[in-house]
């Protein structure tokens, strides 16, 4: 096993699940932040923007998924890196947007 296509998955799970937040609200026709927009991260970008941010994440991570290696979906080790480069960028997303978006509001009691 090659220990760089297994960082290549990590990577690939991490584009992968950056592709959507960007994507959909993009094809909803709604601004999002994005690395683009001023103050980068924080400020909203178009919805056309978005999409193209989106498309680009969903094209890097499928080439280091599909092309670096051979990536295997029975492979546990092949599935494990993913699955922690999606599940780390997950959290970090929801923490990042939730600050824009209500999603780190403390519960009302």
């Amino acid at each position: 096993m090659n220990w760089l296509s297994l960082v290549s998955y990590f990577f690939g799970g991490m584009f992968l699940t950056n592709a959507i937040p960007h994507f959909v609200a993009g094809t909803m026709g709604r601004p999002f932040q994005s690395p683009f927009a001023k103050p980068p991260g924080k400020g909203l970008s178009s919805s056309t923007v978005n999409v193209l941010w989106g498309f680009f994440n969903a094209v890097v991570g499928y080439l280091l998924i599909a092309r670096v290696g051979v990536f295997h979906p029975r492979a546990m080790s092949h599935i494990l890196a993913f699955g922690l480069g999606v599940l780390l960028i997950s959290i970090n997303l929801a923490r990042h947007f939730g600050q824009f978006h209500g999603g780190n509001t403390p519960p009302r009691t």
